[in-house]
């Protein structure tokens, strides 16, 4: 999968009361199924106080990102009434690699299964209002191990790509460098050449 797709730009919160109830849309990007279970976790530890934490996400998984895969729950909600309707909304806007999980603090008011459909897919209507949603192209990570004399020349071809990168330096130097896929084997042959196949690449 090399083509662009549809994701939110930035992690972002959006809140709103109705009736009482009080309503946060938490939205990220994510790269993998773990990373939007992560979050999903993440979330239900820090409103571990809230009535309600319902999860939802896309996800572009396999080794190719060819199959989509999709989750939501109803955490407790009337089934069909909180989960589906917040996944529904990251299918209408199209977006994937995008979790989301609506907060909600019950105020006391049932507000039935209409409202609860409206209130939840409003939470992430509002939130993916808030990132932005942008057009991604698919990433990988390449992990380039060097000797210490090529760190600078291999560092200096990431930085005039402008990808985003992490340096660890150790016995030798690691870069963790996140790459489109579309762009890997000339940026590979790059390096190769640049360092006379020194470079070693995963």
């Amino acid at each position: 999968m090399t083509d662009t797709y549809r994701t939110v730009a930035e992690p972002a919160t959006a809140e709103f009361v109705v009736q009482g109830s009080e309503f946060l849309g938490h939205v990220r990007p994510v790269e993998s199924v773990g990373a939007a279970e992560a979050f999903v976790e993440a979330v239900e530890r820090e409103y571990a106080d809230a009535t309600h934490n319902v999860p939802a996400y896309r996800v572009r998984a396999g080794t190719s990102g060819n199959f989509l895969r999709e989750y939501s729950s109803d955490d407790g909600e009337p089934s069909g009434s909180a989960g589906k309707p917040a996944l529904n909304v990251l299918e209408q806007e199209d977006v994937e690699n995008c979790a989301v999980v609506v907060t909600r603090y019950y105020g006391g008011t049932n507000l039935g299964v209409g409202g609860l459909v409206r209130a939840y897919s409003r939470a992430v209507k509002d939130a993916l209002e808030v990132a932005g949603v942008v057009e991604e192209r698919p990433h990988e990570r390449i992990e380039i191990a060097v000797e210490y004399d090529d760190s600078g020349t291999v560092r200096g071809i990431i930085e005039s790509e402008g990808y985003e990168f992490d340096a660890t330096y150790e016995a030798a130097v690691t870069f963790d460098v996140r790459v489109p896929v579309a762009e890997r084997e000339a940026f590979e042959d790059r390096l190769r050449s640049a360092t006379s196949g020194r470079a070693d690449l995963e």
